[in-house]
C-alpha cells in the first residue's frame, strides 16, 4: 500500500463508520460529521437569519428534489446547514491546488497556452475515442500540414484553407481530423475547431459520430453559450442524440458554474433514461464543491441508491473538500474508502494530500507521502519531480529542492521548469527563478503565457514591483496571451504596492479588452484590500461585479463587504436583509461581524461609549 501505510500512520476509524465495498455509503458517513458542527452551533448563540431551522427554499427542478435524494442525509439542505463555520472560512482560493499540471499531461512544445479543456475532452470521450478514430502512428506536429495549414489561416476562413487543402490533392481521414481537432483545443483556439468541423459536417467529408457531435456541442458552448450549444443539439441525428452529447453540455454549464442550467441537463438526462454515469456524478460534486458544499452528501446518497461507483476523481474532490477546511481526520478517512474501493492514488493525489498535510500542520505525514512518491530512486521516479519540487518549498526544504531539481536540470522539461520556478522564488531565491526562467528561451524560442506568470507570480509574491511591471511588459512585446492568471498575478503585483485603485482598473480593462472571466480569487484579494481601507465605495462596487461575473452563492464575499464596512466604522443598514434575498446565512464568523456593525446592538453601542 501506498504511503499512509508504509509510513505506519494507520488511519482511525470509528466503530460505526466501518468501511465497506461501497464506497458512497462510507463517504456520506464522513461528510455527514460537519452536520454536527451545524447541531453543535445551533446550541451556542445563534446569530443567523432566522436561525438555520427554517427550510431553505429549493432552486432545484422537481425530479432533483430532496425526495429523491435523501436531501435529509449528507449535508443538511436547511438554511444556513453548511458544512461548518470552519469550513466557510477557509474554501476560497485554496482548493485550486497551488501544483503542477496534472502528472499525465505531456510536453507538447505549444507555443500558445496549451492548458487543455480536460474536464470537457473526458466528456466527449476523446481521451478513449474508437481505435479508428485514433491515429495508429502518432502524428507529429511537423507531418501534420492541415494542422500547419489552419494555424497559418486567418480566424474567418478556416473553411478556405481546408478547400485548399483538399485541392492541393489530400485527403481527410477520421485519424487526422482527430489530432488537428485535439491540437486546435489544446491551443484554445475554439473557434477554428468549430469552423472545422461544420465544413465536415456541412460538406460530409466524413461520417460524423456521437462523439464527433458532441465535439461540436461542447465547441459551440465555448464559442458562443451553453444556450446556443443546448438549440444545436436538437438538430443532431436522433441515433447519435446520446450521453455522450448531454454529459458534454453538462461540463460546460459546470464550467461556468450556471447551478441552475446544470441540474435541468442533468434531470434531462435521467428522464431521457440514460444511466446516472460517474462522470455525470463528478461534474456535480465538482459544481457544489465550487458553490455548496452541503450538497455533496445529496450526491453521494444519489451515487449510492443508483449503484455509481466512485471514481478516482470523486476521491479527489472529496479529499480537497476536506483538506481545504482542515478537516483532516475525516479527509484521511475519505482516503482509506478509496482503498478498501481498491482504487490506487496517481501522483497529482498524492501531491493533493501532502499540500493539505503541510497548511494542516502535519509536516511529517506530508514528508512520508514525499518520500514514496520520489521512491528510492528519482531518476528512475522522474515524473514526480514536478510535484514535489513546490512542495518541499513549502516545508522549507532547500536542500531537497536542490537535489531534485539537479536531476532535472540538464534536460529539464517545461512543467519541471515550472515547478523549480515556483519552488525557488518560495524558498526567496530570486534570482535562482530568474536564471531557470531565462535558460527555458535557449532551449525554446517561445514559451506561452503560464511560463510567463509563473515567474510573475513569484515577483508578486516577494512584492518586486519594478521587476513584475517591466516583466508584464515584455508578455507583452512577446505577444503572450493573457488570461486570468496574469490577471490575478497583476492584482496582486499592484494590490501589495499600495496602488489598490490601480489594480482595479487593469483588472477592468484587460478583463474586458481580452474578454477574460477573472477568478474569483482574484475579486476576492482586490476586495480584501479595499476591506482593509475602508473603503466602502469601491468595495461596494466590486462586490457588484462578483455577482455580475456570476460569482454568487458564496459567503466569503460578503463577509469582506461586512469588514469594509467596520473598518470604516459605517454601519451596514440592511445587510442582513440583503443576504437572505440572496439566500446566503452567516456562518459564525459573518454572525459575529453582523453583530459588531449592528448599529442598534445595544452592546456594541456601549462598547463604543466605554471607548
Amino acid at each position: 500500500m501506498w504511503a499512509l501505510r508504509r509510513a505506519g500512520n494507520p488511519l482511525r476509524v470509528r466503530a460505526h463508520q466501518a468501511l465497506s465495498a461501497r464506497g458512497c455509503a462510507n463517504l456520506e458517513v464522513i461528510l455527514n460529521a460537519d452536520a454536527k458542527n451545524v447541531e453543535e452551533h445551533h446550541e451556542g448563540d445563534c446569530q443567523k437569519l432566522d436561525c438555520c431551522h427554517q427550510p431553505k427554499p429549493l432552486v432545484c427542478q422537481p425530479s432533483f428534489s430532496s425526495g429523491r435524494f435523501m436531501w435529509s442525509r449528507g449535508f443538511s439542505s436547511q438554511a444556513g446547514a453548511s458544512s461548518g463555520d470552519k469550513q466557510d472560512e477557509l474554501e476560497e482560493g485554496f482548493s485550486d491546488l497551488d501544483v503542477p499540471p496534472e502528472a499525465h499531461k505531456k510536453d507538447l512544445d505549444l507555443t500558445s497556452d496549451e492548458s487543455s479543456d480536460e474536464d470537457t475532452i473526458d466528456a466527449i470521450g476523446l481521451s478513449e475515442v474508437e481505435a479508428d478514430a485514433k491515429p495508429e502512428e502518432p502524428i507529429k506536429k511537423s507531418q501534420s500540414t492541415l494542422l500547419k495549414a489552419l494555424l497559418e489561416s486567418p480566424r474567418v476562413d478556416v473553411a478556405g484553407a481546408l478547400k485548399k487543402w483538399l485541392n492541393d490533392g489530400n485527403t481527410l481521414d477520421r485519424s487526422e481530423l482527430f489530432y488537428v481537432l485535439l491540437s486546435l483545443r489544446r491551443r484554445k483556439l475554439y473557434i477554428k475547431a468549430l469552423q472545422l468541423l461544420e465544413y465536415v459536417e456541412e460538406s460530409k467529408l466524413i461520417d460524423l459520430g456521437e462523439r464527433d457531435y458532441a465535439s461540436r456541442v461542447d465547441l459551440v458552448a465555448k464559442t458562443h453559450s451553453i444556450y446556443k450549444a443546448e438549440k444545436y443539439i436538437e438538430n443532431v441525428p436522433a441515433s447519435h442524440r446520446g450521453e455522450i452529447v448531454y454529459r458534454t453540455l453538462l461540463a460546460n454549464c459546470v464550467a461556468i458554474a450556471n447551478v441552475k442550467k446544470a441540474e435541468q441537463v442533468f434531470n434531462k438526462m435521467k428522464d431521457l433514461g440514460f444511466p446516472v454515469s460517474v462522470f455525470s456524478c463528478n461534474q456535480l460534486l465538482l459544481l457544489y464543491k465550487r458553490v455548496d458544499k452541503k450538497k455533496l452528501g445529496d450526491v453521494l446518497t444519489m451515487m449510492e441508491k443508483e449503484n455509481v461507483k466512485p471514481s478516482l476523481f470523486t476521491y479527489k474532490l472529496l479529499v480537497d473538500t476536506k483538506g481545504a477546511a482542515r478537516d483532516i481526520e475525516d479527509m484521511e478517512k475519505v482516503i482509506q474508502a478509496m482503498q478498501a474501493d481498491g482504487i490506487e492514488p496517481d501522483l497529482l493525489f498524492q501531491a493533493t494530500i501532502a499540500r493539505h498535510y503541510i497548511f494542516g500542520g502535519y509536516r511529517e505525514k506530508a514528508e512520508a507521502i514525499l518520500e514514496q512518491m520520489v521512491g528510492d530512486d528519482i531518476n528512475e521516479n522522474r515524473s514526480a519531480c514536478k510535484f514535489v519540487l513546490p512542495l518541499y518549498a513549502f516545508l522549507g526544504k532547500n536542500d531537497d529542492v536542490e537535489r531534485i531539481w539537479k536531476v532535472c536540470e540538464a534536460n529539464a522539461r517545461l512543467d519541471e521548469c515550472m515547478s523549480a520556478i515556483e519552488a525557488f522564488g518560495k524558498l526567496g531565491d530570486v534570482e535562482k527563478a530568474e536564471e531557470i526562467f531565462d535558460n527555458m528561451f535557449k532551449t525554446w524560442k517561445t514559451l506561452s503565457s503560464k511560463y510567463y506568470n509563473a515567474m510573475l507570480k513569484v515577483y508578486a509574491n516577494k512584492k518586486l514591483f519594478d521587476k513584475g511591471k517591466e516583466l508584464a511588459k515584455r508578455m507583452g512585446d512577446d505577444g503572450c496571451r493573457l488570461g486570468p492568471y496574469t490577471l490575478d498575478s497583476l492584482v496582486k503585483l499592484y494590490s501589495d504596492a499600495g496602488e489598490v485603485e490601480k489594480a482595479d482598473s487593469i483588472l477592468h480593462k484587460l478583463s474586458y479588452k481580452n474578454k477574460i472571466k477573472p477568478m474569483y480569487t482574484t475579486y476576492l484579494m482586490l476586495l480584501d484590500s479595499y476591506s482593509k481601507k475602508g473603503d466602502v465605495h469601491n468595495a461596494e462596487k466590486l462586490f457588484s461585479k462578483v455577482r455580475q461575473m456570476g460569482y454568487t452563492g458564496r459567503i466569503r464575499q460578503y463577509q469582506l463587504l461586512l469588514e469594509a464596512y467596520l473598518n470604516a466604522k459605517t454601519p451596514p443598514y440592511g445587510f442582513k436583509e440583503r443576504m437572505k434575498a440572496d439566500d446566503i446565512f452567516p456562518n459564525r464568523a459573518v454572525a459575529s461581524l453582523l453583530a459588531a456593525t449592528d448599529p442598534f446592538n445595544r452592546k456594541n453601542a456601549m462598547s463604543k461609549l466605554l471607548d
